[in-house]
Parts: C-alpha cells; sequence; structure tokens
C-alpha cells in the first residue's frame, strides 16, 4: 500500500512537473510572439503612413488641376460674353453712327426755328420725334461729347480751325461746330470744334518792317497809276496821229 501510495505521489510530482514545463514552454513561446509583434506592427504603420501621404499628394494634385480648370474655364466664359457683347456693340455702333446726321438735322431745325411756330401743333410733334430719338439713343448708351470750357483732346476732338484769341487759354474749345458721341467707353463720333490759338506778339521791328512794307505798296501803286496815265497819253498822241 505504502510503496502505491509513494508511485502514486511520484506520478502526481511527473504530472506536474511536465504540466510546468509545458507553461514555461508555452509562456516562452508568447514571449517570442510578443517580442516578434511590435517590429511587424512598426512596419505595417511605416508603409500605412507612406501610403497615406501618396494619397494626399494625388489629391492635391487632382485638387490644383480641378482648380485650374475651373478658372481656366471661367476665364473662357468671360471672354465669349465680352466678345458676344463687343460684337453686339460694334453692330448697333454701324446703325447709330447712320443716325447721328438725322439727330443733326432735328438739332439744326429746332435752333433755327422761329418763336411764332413753336406753339403750333405740328412744331411740337417734330420736337416730340426729337426728344424719342434722343431717348432711344441714350438706351443704347449713346452719350455726347462735352465741348463747352473744355481742353482740346485729340481723342474726343477734331479741329477744325485754330484762332487766335485772347479771352481763352490756348488749346481750349472756344466753340463747336458738330457734336460728337460715345458709345459707351468708345468714340463713335468725334466733335468738330473750333480750338483757340495764342495770338502771336509782335515786336518793334516786326511792326517796322510791317509799316515799311505798307508804304512801299503804296509808292508801287502811285507808280503803276502813273505808268497807266503815260500809257493813255501815248495812246490818245497815236490816234491823233
Amino acid at each position: 500500500m505504502a510503496q502505491q501510495k509513494e508511485n502514486e505521489t511520484a506520478a502526481k510530482e511527473d504530472v506536474v512537473v511536465h504540466e510546468g514545463e509545458q507553461l514555461e514552454e508555452a509562456a516562452a513561446e508568447e514571449a517570442v510572439v510578443v517580442e516578434g509583434e511590435p517590429e511587424e506592427a512598426g512596419d505595417e504603420l511605416d508603409r500605412l503612413r507612406d501610403e497615406l501621404e501618396q494619397a494626399r499628394g494625388q489629391a492635391a494634385e487632382y485638387l490644383e488641376g480641378w482648380q485650374r480648370a475651373q478658372a481656366e474655364f471661367s476665364n473662357y466664359k468671360r471672354r465669349q460674353e465680352a466678345g458676344r457683347a463687343q460684337t453686339a456693340m460694334l453692330a448697333n455702333a454701324v446703325l447709330l453712327r447712320k443716325l447721328l446726321p438725322v439727330v443733326d438735322d432735328f438739332e439744326r431745325a429746332m435752333a433755327t426755328l422761329p418763336a411764332s411756330l413753336g406753339q403750333l401743333t405740328w412744331c411740337k410733334g417734330v420736337l416730340l420725334i426729337q426728344h424719342k430719338l434722343g431717348a432711344v439713343l441714350e438706351s443704347e448708351g449713346v452719350k455726347p461729347i462735352e465741348t463747352e470750357g473744355q481742353a482740346f483732346d485729340p481723342r474726343y476732338h477734331e479741329a477744325v480751325t485754330y484762332e487766335e484769341v485772347s479771352d481763352h487759354e490756348e488749346g481750349q474749345i472756344i466753340g463747336e461746330v458738330q457734336r460728337g458721341y460715345l458709345l459707351g467707353d468708345r468714340v463713335l463720333r468725334p466733335a468738330l470744334v473750333r480750338v483757340a490759338k495764342a495770338p502771336v506778339l509782335q515786336t518793334q521791328e516786326d511792326v517796322e518792317e510791317d509799316g515799311g512794307t505798307e508804304d512801299g505798296g503804296t509808292e508801287d501803286s502811285g507808280t503803276e497809276d502813273s505808268g497807266i496815265e503815260g500809257s493813255g497819253t501815248i495812246e490818245d498822241a497815236e490816234h491823233k496821229e
């Protein structure tokens, strides 16, 4: 009995030792696995970070390309709209320019209209037509070019004459011959104007030269008269002979 118990006890001890060894081996294996996992996890994390950076770079590139394409398309639309507006304005300019002589005729007619006829019905009707024509031009962006008290500007004015005057500064407009018009910011027809020119100051020598010329001209005239009289005398003498 005692021997049997000892054998059972020894068997139990062997089982316990064997189980302990197994546990130690499992723990060692787990330790090895745990020690290897951080290295593999680090590599995987680096790979994911690289992919994320690449994806962000591609997204930024795609966004930049989309923004560039959108800006180019917006510029294209603006150019097309500006081109259509320019074409429409030029097409209108041809017709509007042909109407300007009609406007000039109305203005000249109204300027010379006798006051006694201003109250007649037909005269008021003509004046109403003039106002309507002016309203149509204004609605299309046509406006007159200012000339009164303005300095001559070759962009908007065309000089007909340069006159020496003392009551205006040189280059100042002194009169309007024909009214000019703008279509928006473009000149539809330049204004025909008279421009002031500073008078030339004569020196004493110029005055003396002018006086001498006038005196010489008088003497020459007298000589010519004498020659004519002499010629007449000769003709009379020949006639008498």
